[in-house]
């Protein structure tokens, strides 16, 4: 009773330490690491201060955690350490906090110390001490953010995630805006990462998870039609078990939203241990990812809240188009007009992302209230529609609990097609692309079992009313480019799924905003 702590993430070596402190005589009363934490801080605290006894007991700690400990004999006191996982601190006027983001202290301070990986801190009323595990002091500057407390309100919305879905415009203008003022290319000179390796890189990596996966897998077709570079995709918690073959003319791009996904840090730890050059791409500036990288390319999305990621992922594939048109010009693969094509329509998607969501939200409000209660989906795509289709269904998934697949289309009669009868809506991703007639091809074998195809085409594209029961058209644009549009009638008719289910949206069952543990 003399020591209380909070942990978030996992300890795992906790019962070893948990054996060795019940024969010490510890006692006990659950099955958590947070509880062997306690003990052992309590444990040391017989041979000094709390401070000294979370030191020690970091020494002892194996895993991925962050954690903060107090004590009834020095009250006035935290000590957090952390390993990992992540940690920030806020600084007020005679008070101090610590918490894992930024949004939970908005209400009282927007100036912020970032605790860097294997750090301990000290805070108490009258201040903060930064401190390495052998208690060598740290300096730590202080930062002001530019968040306030009205950011992290819901803004007249019914949930964060639709107010969320409608910044999305503003989030994508944000990430291309001074990276697109020339008008004929693209300017990346913020990512700090030398230029002379992407005019020469051999291959390309790229290593995330979740949502962040299939953004990338978004920004793989991009990269090699328009730069012209082999890129191989793989989920960080796979490559990082697979002993990897990692050269030095080799870029890896980790993505991940937070910065802190722990798959996807210790994954990016490991191709610049084998001579890669990293490039992290995320939403949080000071987040670990921005350490363990040789350059940062940033989305700007800005806070999002809910735990399905909306505003971050399209920010994600933007920020991806933008880093495939700086490497087909420094290449030399697009032709100059081409370039100044693509990056005026990249300029257009804000705008169309609004009159999108403008145009389509009732309509997809009908959509979802007719197949609300289906309990089984399944989402078809190809080429870059594939990926589409992948965070279709995972939107679907997280946040309604329908059971949902997503295929390449021409996987389909390799096992999906037995899955489809008359009660099962198909959402196929049939926007106008090289590879648009295969897919019609696709919907019809859908159609003759009598499933319901639910379309989402390009406007004023015909071909499409007649091989759907209901289509839902997106703005004309590059076809590489529609990808990042097509998404967003995906996250609203999620949207709108789970609340005609009666579900809570923003954060659902079983589910984290950053999955800071494997």
């Amino acid at each position: 009773d003399r020591v209380h702590v909070v942990v978030n993430g996992i300890v795992e070596n906790y019962l070893a330490l948990k054996r060795r402190l019940s024969d010490m005589g510890a006692d006990f009363t659950s099955e958590t690491d947070a509880e062997v934490i306690a003990h052992l801080v309590s444990h040391h605290m017989a041979r000094g201060s709390l401070v000294e006894a979370v030191r020690a007991a970091y020494a002892e700690l194996q895993g991925h955690y962050a954690f903060v400990a107090m004590s009834a004999d020095e009250p006035d006191t935290l000590v957090g350490a952390r390993k990992e996982c992540p940690m920030i601190v806020g600084r007020g006027e005679g008070e101090q906090f610590l918490a894992s983001a930024i949004p939970a202290f908005l209400a009282h301070t927007r100036r912020v110390q970032y605790i860097e990986n294997d750090e301990i801190v000290v805070v108490r009323p009258g201040g903060v001490e930064f401190l390495t595990p052998d208690g060598s002091p740290i300096e730590r500057e202080i930062t002001t953010v530019d968040w306030d407390e009205a950011t992290a309100e819901k803004g007249g919305y019914e949930t964060f995630m639709l107010k969320e879905i409608h910044e999305q415009a503003d989030a994508v203008a944000e990430t291309i805006a001074d990276r697109t003022i020339r008008g004929d290319g693209v300017d990346l000179a913020e990512a700090e990462l030398d230029e002379s390796l992407l005019q020469d890189v051999d291959r390309i990596l790229i290593l995330a998870a979740g949502t962040s996966f299939h953004a990338g897998l978004i920004g793989r077709y991009a990269i090699e039609e328009w730069a012209r570079i082999p890129v191989e995709m793989d989920i960080a918690s796979e490559w990082r078990y697979r002993n990897p073959i990692v050269s030095e003319r080799e870029l890896v791009i980790g993505i991940t939203q937070s910065g802190e996904t722990a798959d996807t840090l210790a994954a990016m730890r490991l191709a610049r241990e084998r001579g890669a050059k990293v490039l992290a791409v995320t939403n949080v500036v000071g987040s670990q990812a921005t350490r363990d990288a040789d350059g940062v390319l940033y989305t700007r999305a800005g806070l999002e809240v809910s735990v399905a990621a909306t505003k971050t992922f399209v920010c994600q594939v933007a920020a991806m188009y933008l880093l495939a048109l700086r490497l087909a010009e420094l290449r030399g693969t697009l032709p100059r007009e081409r370039i100044a094509e693509l990056v005026a329509e990249l300029k257009q998607l804000p705008k169309r992302i609004n009159q999108l969501i403008e145009r389509l939200d009732e309509t997809i409000q009908a959509t979802a209230e007719r197949h609300a209660h289906s309990q089984f989906y399944l989402y078809l795509g190809r080429h870059v529609g594939r990926a589409v289709a992948l965070e279709g269904a995972l939107k679907l998934k997280e946040i309604s609990y329908i059971a949902t697949d997503a295929y390449a289309g021409g996987e389909m009669k390799h096992g999906p097609i037995a899955l489809l009868d008359e009660s099962t809506p198909v959402v196929c991703i049939a926007t106008d692309m090289p590879v648009l007639d295969k897919m019609i091809s696709n919907m019809q074998e859908v159609r003759a079992r009598g499933a319901h195809v639910i379309a989402v085409a390009t406007e004023g594209d015909h071909r499409i009313d007649a091989q759907a029961e209901e289509v839902i058209c997106v703005p004309r644009t590059d076809w590489m480019l529609q990808a990042l549009l097509a998404v967003i009638p995906l996250q609203l008719f999620a949207y709108y799924v789970a609340r005609k289910r009666g579900l809570n949206v923003d954060q659902p069952r079983n589910l984290a905003k950053t999955v800071t543990v494997e």
